[in-house]
């Protein structure tokens, strides 16, 4: 599995490196998890995986239609091997008819084409979670071996997943820095207007764009791009007298 393991990890390293966004990066890591253990397990495996951060809406991708069709019945039944398996950190495997847990689930499970399903924990820390969830037909797929190899790219892909999650959450950062900035460049540029030809104080100047805003329902950078498109004497009196 060494030469697996290396294959495994520059394959997600490409991803991350490339990636658009996280909703793409869920997805390369999902279909190399399929092929990967495709090849261990010998006979298809396809795989599934959604996403939780704080503050944002669940992200779901996986290698497969099914795939992906079923694990959103377990996230919404929050009922299902790949939910134990986040909750409590370690693998849960469902491969026997005689199993009784998840009964919601294994109905949705008995109307698609699997009948194994593996849900592994991925190691992201604490602001976000995720397992990834295999599925296979037939019983017996996911062996001691397979589970273990499962194991193993599922620790390669949280430190992938770990990684996009950062670079995804610095250029956001960024992002949300330069509309701050604009916003305030806006705000300066429209005060500075307003005491140029009312002649009154930066405080005063202000709180006048703070009332319009107040009065009118607009977000304040609103009121003060407005003014700054205004910016002939005529325009910007109008615009308040308004």
């Amino acid at each position: 599995m060494e030469r697996d393991d290396a294959s495994n990890f520059e394959q997600l390293h490409d991803l991350v490196a490339e990636m658009d966004d996280i909703r793409g990066l869920l997805d390369g890591i999902t279909g190399i998890a399929a092929a990967a253990m495709t090849r261990t397990a010998g006979t298809q495996v396809e795989c599934a995986v959604t996403l939780y951060r704080r503050r944002r809406p669940p992200t779901i991708a996986g290698s497969d239609d099914e795939a992906i069709l079923l694990d959103g019945h377990e996230q919404r039944l929050a009922d299902g091997p790949c939910t134990d398996a986040m909750q409590s950190g370690e693998p849960e495997l469902l491969d026997a008819p005689s199993d009784a847990r998840w009964p919601a689930f294994r109905k949705e499970l008995e109307a698609t084409s699997f009948d194994s399903v593996l849900g592994v924990p991925l190691d992201l820390g604490s602001e976000a979670s995720a397992a990834l969830n295999f599925f296979a037909a037939g019983a017996g797929v996911f062996t001691a071996e397979v589970s273990k190899d499962a194991e193993e790219f599922a620790h390669i892909a949280a430190r992938a997943l770990r990684l996009g999650l950062r670079i995804a959450g610095a250029e956001l950062k960024a992002e949300d820095l330069e509309a701050a900035m604009s916003h305030r460049t806006a705000i300066d540029m429209a005060r500075g207007i307003i005491m140029a030809q009312s002649r009154c104080s930066g405080d005063e100047a202000f709180n006048l764009l703070r009332d319009v805003s107040s009065t009118r329902n607009e977000k304040l950078h609103d009121v003060a791009r407005s003014v700054v498109a205004g910016i002939d004497g005529s325009a910007t009196s109008t615009f308040f007298e308004s």
